[in-house]
């Protein structure tokens, strides 16, 4: 799936698509976000964790590395790997236990063995004033996922 986004409000909106097209039991999912610094990775994991019904900030997890999100529907984990500098820090980051709710991972370069168990890939790339989102199944029920989204 390749899409233009042309603002923050498109790009907000294709993470509530996304999320509408997630089962309700969201358990050992993972989506990687991966893309350039700004272009909007963020702004996508905020949208998606706000529509399933965090309410307040959703600060970025530089810092922390992992910010779970106990919501209604299931539990959201907000994941930077930034820092890291080693695959083997996962383990340290407790990635193991996450597998209870959805890994929303940013930089998953860092940890380039994470692609073969993760689920779909978000590429955000810039585009003019806007952006190129390409999201790509890495799993067959990623691939059964993306069949479901309707893009608005």
């Amino acid at each position: 799936m390749n899409l233009f986004l042309p603002d923050e409000a498109a790009t907000i909106e294709f993470a509530h698509c996304v999320l509408r097209a997630l089962p309700q039991d969201v358990a050992g999912w993972t989506l990687l976000l991966d893309g350039e610094l700004g272009a909007g990775k963020s702004t996508f994991a905020r949208a998606l964790i706000s529509a399933a019904g965090h309410e307040g900030p959703v600060p970025s997890p530089t810092y922390t590395l992992v910010e779970p999100y106990r919501l209604p529907r299931s539990t959201i984990y907000h994941i930077d790997l930034y820092r890291i500098s080693d695959e083997e820090e996962l383990r340290y980051l407790g990635w193991n236990e996450l597998d209870d709710g959805l890994r929303l991972v940013e930089w998953p370069d860092r940890a380039p063995g994470l692609s073969a168990r993760a689920d779909l890939v978000l590429t955000l790339a810039y585009e003019g004033s806007g952006r190129r989102a390409e999201l790509k199944a890495l799993s067959e029920r990623g691939g059964a996922l993306i069949e479901t989204i309707e893009p608005a």
